[in-house]
């Protein structure tokens, strides 16, 4: 006799939006046990996992959208579900039915930004580049070493937009022959594809790719994970590949090559903190790591989840746009941890990551206590 799935034809769309893994899973529990959710409060990926497997998902609730993505269940999984394929999966459905529970409901306004402007605050496309005035940057040409990428959060937001100077001055001191596209960047599309949008990110892919194609551009510098993994990820779904670089690891390149050389110490101790998207999802663990650690005078000191375990700072997924209760913020554990081990500084290379480990620094009250900071503010300073 045959066996009726109880609602067929929601697992069908399921399946249809990306989630057809969820059938191999067992329930084992073992993406609970790491889920970074369940250090402040309850949270089943397990659950959710079983729910969608039958059909009774609930994409009224927030619970689809709690997934950050940091892709640490992904690797303890036996049965390869694909955990955050389902939940991107769930809220594809979500979305095209346009069903926001009232934390996401903010991922509105930002696909409307994304789609008129090219950036998630609805900014003028035309002020994208003024961070970069006064410093004598080049629009980029054909033929130049890189083009830097710094991201819509290092273009826009005030405390991001020193970690794009900074490292216009780090290229500028190593000689580096470089350009910037400016008005004619969008974003790269990452988060708003994790919340489910797909229409929106292969609007700006395409937008993004053509730009490339049409100013030559064949080797990409990036200050954000998120960028680095979608083009170097992503992008190769449309047929097309570009060399992606990481600052991390463009400045451990220059150090070897003698392009770039610290003399002055840093006497300080400094936690380096591996952002998901470079670490987990993309193996760059060294160069970060390699490149603190040939600063003269500076102690590096390591969290306890570090590497493949290092704890999620709260903000992938969409989370960056999301609402999220104060005492469920992931980067306040994380800035005690650093406070705990007599970090000075708690050191990373991601603009979502400083964004939320600043704000938990300020809003815990310990803004005289630790300093945030991107690996390339370092490396300026002393210059």
């Amino acid at each position: 006799m045959e066996t009726l799935a109880p609602f067929k034809e929601v697992i069908d769309e399921i399946k249809e939006k990306g989630g057809d893994a969820v059938k191999y899973c067992y329930q084992c529990g073992k993406c609970d046990t790491v889920c970074p959710w369940n250090n402040v409060r309850k949270f089943s990926m397990r659950k959710l996992i079983r729910e969608a497997t039958f059909g009774l998902s609930e994409i009224e609730k927030e619970e689809i959208w709690r997934c950050t993505t940091c892709g640490k269940c992904p690797q303890r999984c036996p049965r390869d579900v694909k955990q955050i394929d389902d939940m991107i999966a769930l809220r594809r459905m979500a979305t095209g039915y346009g069903v926001f529970p009232a934390a996401v409901k903010p991922y509105r306004s930002v696909s409307t930004g994304l789609t008129e402007k090219g950036n998630p605050f609805n900014e003028d496309r035309n002020t994208r580049a003024d961070w970069a005035e006064g410093l004598s940057v080049k629009p980029y040409k054909e033929g130049m070493d890189v083009l830097y990428w710094p991201c819509c959060y290092a273009s826009y937001d005030p405390r991001l937009k020193k970690v794009a100077q900074a490292t216009v001055k780090v290229l500028k001191k190593a000689n580096v022959d470089f350009g910037i596209l400016g008005s004619k960047e969008n974003c790269c599309g990452e988060s708003i594809r994790k919340t489910g949008n797909e229409d929106v990110f292969k609007k700006l892919a395409k937008e993004n790719i053509k730009t490339f194609i049409d100013n030559g551009v064949k080797k990409i510098l990036v200050s954000s994970p998120h960028c680095y993994h979608t083009f170097k990820n992503e992008y190769p779904e449309f047929k097309v590949n570009f060399e992606v670089i990481h600052t991390s690891q463009y400045v451990f390149q220059l150090m070897n090559e003698g392009k770039l050389q610290i003399d002055k110490g840093y006497e300080k101790k400094v936690a380096y903190h591996d952002p998901c998207y470079l670490g987990r999802h993309n193996g760059v663990y060294d160069e970060p790591r390699t490149v603190l650690k040939n600063i003269p005078g500076l102690t590096l000191n390591e969290f306890p989840e570090a590497k493949v375990d290092s704890m999620c700072c709260g903000m992938g997924g969409g989370r960056i746009w999301a609402e999220t209760e104060k005492h469920e913020r992931f980067s306040n554990i994380r800035i005690e941890q650093a406070i705990a081990l007599g970090a000075d500084e708690l050191v990373t290379t991601c603009p979502y990551c400083i964004t939320a480990l600043e704000d938990s620094r300020l809003v815990m009250n310990h803004g005289d206590d630790i300093q945030v900071k991107d690996i390339m503010e370092i490396i300026e300073e002393l210059l």
